[in-house]
């Protein structure tokens, strides 16, 4: 199960009634954050998620809409009692942008480790059973699109367990993945466990033009979360020339990459009712939410 929320819907800069543009996945009372902009604590403190159990940041970007709220981000964590590592994960350009902002936190009760993204293709990090992957964007500046997939043990088979003559009150180790010895023989995990089945798939993409591997990244999404800048088509031009998406053009990469669900976000502050373009998502991709600050989903494992 992945509980997924946005704390902010925003793009440029925050409004009255609208957060700027940052992502939250919570699983097995671990946290993960994608971009953190001006005000994003304030949202993640109305949704009452928590703050002390944020393990990774992720960063899309380096305009300020995406990561100004990032000293307040870590002293609130901090004030929260953490004491273990946090990373945070972004282009080529972090270590310096973090040394930039820490002059107003320079001291946390916890290490922030800075893992750039030089080599997109290759790039991979595990946060226990969740994958995090990356596509180049394609914005005025360097921008990253992330994916993440959670993934699903196969199921425990009983009869290879009995087979091999291993006790009962050992089983429940192998299934937690974990090595067993009886009898002087060691015992894995994937001895008694079958094929690794289908898990939870989100992908998250802002502040970019349509990319041609973007259909192949976000293909069979449980939740693609796509920026659409501007509703209406007259606004193309525009998103040309600032490198953004109108709805159209989200839609249609979510129809492309077959995915479930799409989540429209990041929204011009000219825009202050996306959900009057509404149909123009939905007559290419059907179902389309405009999303709103802290719409939430839970998503499960098939057949869960």
């Amino acid at each position: 199960m992945l509980d997924v929320a946005l704390l902010g819907t925003g793009g440029m800069m925050p409004l009255r009634d609208r957060f700027l543009t940052s992502l939250m996945l919570r699983y097995n009372g671990k946290f993960l954050m994608v971009d953190c902009g001006e005000g994003t604590q304030i949202s993640l403190k109305i949704l009452g998620w928590g703050f002390k159990n944020i393990d990774v940041i992720c960063f899309t970007h380096y305009h300020a809409d995406h990561i100004s709220g990032l000293p307040g981000i870590l002293l609130t964590v901090g004030n929260s009692g953490r004491t273990k590592p946090m990373t945070l994960i972004g282009p080529e350009g972090l270590k310096k942008v973090y040394e930039g902002l820490s002059v107003i936190f320079p001291e946390l009760p916890f290490e922030v480790n800075c893992i750039e993204v030089t080599d997109a293709e290759k790039f991979s990090f595990m946060l226990d059973d969740m994958e995090i992957t990356v596509n180049e964007a394609d914005h005025i500046i360097r921008c990253l699109s992330y994916g993440f997939y959670l993934k699903r043990k196969g199921k425990f088979d009983a009869e290879k367990a009995s087979s091999l003559n291993i006790p009962k009150n050992l089983w429940a180790s192998l299934q937690n993945n974990k090595s067993v010895v009886f009898n002087g023989v060691k015992y894995d995990s994937e001895m008694v466990m079958g094929k690794e089945r289908r898990g939870i798939k989100v992908c998250y993409c802002t502040d970019s033009r349509p990319v041609k591997t973007l259909p192949d990244f976000i293909k069979n999404a449980d939740l693609f979360i796509c920026e659409g800048m501007y509703g209406e088509e007259e606004k193309f031009e525009k998103a040309l020339k600032y490198k953004h998406m109108i709805f159209s053009e989200a839609a249609t990469l979510a129809k492309e990459g077959n995915v479930k669900k799409l989540w429209l976000t990041h929204y011009s502050p000219a825009l202050p009712e996306p959900e009057i373009f509404y149909e123009c998502a939905a007559k290419i991709f059907e179902n389309t939410v405009v999303a709103y600050d802290r719409i939430t989903d839970k998503l499960l494992f098939e057949n869960e």
